[in-house]
């Protein structure tokens, strides 16, 4: 379990940081002096075991349901409450398929409305709790973890697509409308991944993926966790509204 945080330590909020992109992100920022609060969702045995393994630098485990839409602004008064909080790391998702014109009218309904609210609405809600904050101390960072399919199309991902690129475009707008005071927005857009979500579908079709990716191999974790880590760092105190892609030049803007 946690151990509390730094006084003198920067503290950022991770969602969904108890496996993949998240955890991995959880731990290396830990590794380079952040608190890290660890949000999570439906698994609370993996999200204990990232606190364990942060041991000091964790300030927090927080629960939080995504598809309610109190959520988000439940979970960042608890995690203001707990302490200072500098950044937002918004990765926390779900990728619903959808057959978009042979679906039943409930289940369309039902995959359009959870992806949207886990993967915008909650994370929307997330930023802007976190950017009161943010303002009134005249600092503070967010970066929000979009996907490749934010800005291209893909079959069966109707939903996941026009989140992740409503999620891509307020990252873009808030950058504008918050760059004189002292927050800065950013967003990666990670094509495949090894991550749970994504393994069954890249287990099938690995060879068609490998054959789209110029560099020849999925991304790991941590490739995200870096980029999410420079981005955070004062070495990107000129950058505001970048979406950086991760994707080994499959997909090229």
């Amino acid at each position: 379990m946690c151990q509390g945080f730094l006084m003198d330590r920067k503290r950022v909020l991770v969602t969904g940081a108890s496996r993949g992109i998240g955890r991995a992100t959880a731990l290396r920022l830990a590794g380079e002096g952040w608190d890290v609060a660890v949000h999570f969702g439906a698994r609370r045995e993996e999200a204990e075991a990232v606190a364990a393994e942060l041991g000091q630098a964790c300030s927090g485990v927080y629960h939080a349901w995504f598809q309610k839409p109190d959520a988000g602004k439940m979970l960042m008064e608890r995690v203001v409450k707990d302490g200072r909080l500098d950044a937002l790391v918004n990765n926390a998702g779900v990728y619903g398929l959808l057959d978009f014109v042979g679906a039943t009218d409930s289940e369309w309904e039902a995959t359009m409305r959870q992806t949207f609210e886990v993967d915008y609405f909650t994370p929307a809600r997330l930023v802007r709790e976190a950017c009161r904050t943010f303002v009134a101390q005249g600092h503070g960072k967010v970066v929000n973890v979009a996907s490749r399919v934010g800005h291209r199309g893909e079959p069966r991902a109707a939903a996941y697509s026009g989140a992740k690129a409503a999620l891509i475009n307020l990252t873009r707008a808030l950058a504008v409308e918050h760059a004189k005071l002292g927050v800065q927005h950013f967003a990666i857009a990670p094509g495949w991944v090894e991550t749970a979500m994504t393994r069954e579908g890249m287990e099938e079709r690995l060879p068609e993926i490998l054959r789209d990716i110029p560099l020849g191999r999925v991304a790991k974790p941590e490739d995200c966790a870096a980029t999410i880590a420079f981005l955070l760092s004062d070495e990107a105190s000129y950058l505001s509204g970048v979406v950086i892609d991760i994707n080994g030049a499959s997909y090229l803007r």
